[in-house]
């Protein structure tokens, strides 16, 4: 090598080494601004007030049902792996018909938690926790803890205070504490998050999941009444795709953003394929053990074809005739003219096959 392709080659190096400093701190950069950063649309955001039931704006008392509560199915079975909080009465919230004494409105110390995959509405949940507990328990502190379930063992968190809250207001995603699918299943784990909650003396802790997240905060409640903690555990339902409901819960919240995203996406297919003729497109949606994602972009959006996971089992449906199906369809589109269409499939399909 000559010494001038020595110095180009130097040179080369030094541009790239210049090159790569500029890009780390670029990134740095754009994380330090975290959502701190935010344009004028995010801005007006902030500030909207999502309506709240008049039920919450002010104090409130509680109602017990007489009847204990049950299950659907495996009573028995429930009802030994918990045996401190099976059959508990039904709790409803009424308007106070008496000004609440001091010791209603007394501080308290509550810990949040983000569990499973993201979904629209997990910070405003936080948010309006944080709300709550300014307004009705002055002096209260909330505490989040980092990375999902893995925080509460490990203790991980930070005091949310209104300077951090009010950046995430009406955002996406789950990046004020992140979130995480550890579960809490060893005696070791178990002891972790016992002495979390004995540690900062927490009130309560809100675990914010799909169904696995809730069955795990259900048997962390659990143990924390058998080792006689004051701690109550409270499972905020959130999933899209819309599998947690009951007589109780009409709809997880993320299930709504997600089918109307999810329809705009599909209705973008269907124009293209109008419009190019041509290519059929299979489109594949959230939901493991339910189809009520796939089924209300459906409604939303009229695909050419559309296969809901619970149908398929009820009708004992084949690969081959789902296929068969799916083939039939397409060859009297082509007789017709049409050869396009679009499919929805739900993630799941495959398990509610019975073969």
């Amino acid at each position: 090598m000559t010494a001038a392709a020595g110095h180009v080659s130097e040179r080369k190096r030094a541009r790239n080494g210049h090159a790569s400093e500029r890009f780390a701190d670029l990134v740095h950069h754009v994380i330090e601004r975290g959502p701190r950063a935010c344009s004028e649309l995010e801005a007006v955001r902030r500030k909207y007030l999502p309506v709240v039931p008049p039920l919450l704006c002010g104090k409130v008392e509680k109602r017990l049902d007489a009847e204990p509560t049950t299950c659907v199915a495996n009573a028995d079975e429930i009802a030994r792996r918990f045996p401190r909080l099976y059959g508990q009465p039904v709790v409803h919230l009424e308007p106070a018909s008496v000004v609440g004494s001091a010791a209603d409105r007394m501080p308290l110390r509550v810990g949040c938690v983000l569990s499973g995959g993201q979904a629209a509405g997990g910070h405003n949940c936080i948010v309006g926790l944080f709300d709550f507990l300014r307004d009705h328990h002055p002096g209260s502190t909330l505490y989040g803890f980092k990375g999902g379930p893995k925080g509460v063992m490990t203790g991980e968190h930070f005091v949310l205070d209104a300077e951090t809250v009010d950046l995430y207001r009406n955002s996406g995603g789950f990046t004020m504490l992140s979130s995480g699918r550890d579960k809490i299943e060893s005696e070791e784990q178990f002891q972790m998050a016992v002495q979390t909650a004995k540690t900062h003396q927490l009130d309560g802790l809100i675990v914010i999941g799909g169904d696995d997240s809730n069955t795990n905060a259900c048997v962390l409640a659990e143990r924390y009444a058998e080792e006689g903690l004051s701690t109550r555990v409270v499972g905020l339902p959130k999933t899209i795709d819309g599998d947690l409901k009951n007589e109780h819960v009409e709809v997880s919240f993320g299930f709504d953003t997600a089918a109307k995203l999810y329809a705009e996406m599909v209705g973008n297919i269907m124009v293209d394929c109008i419009s190019s003729r041509k290519y059929y497109h299979f489109v594949r949606l959230m939901g493991r053990e339910a189809s009520h994602l796939t089924l209300e972009v459906a409604l939303r959006t009229h695909p050419n074809l559309v296969f809901v996971g619970e149908e398929v089992k009820k009708l004992g449906l084949t690969l081959g005739q789902i296929t068969a199906q799916a083939a039939d369809m397409v060859a009297e589109r082509a007789k017709a003219g049409m050869g396009y269409g679009v499919v929805l499939i739900p993630e799941g399909l495959i398990d509610f096959i019975p073969e």
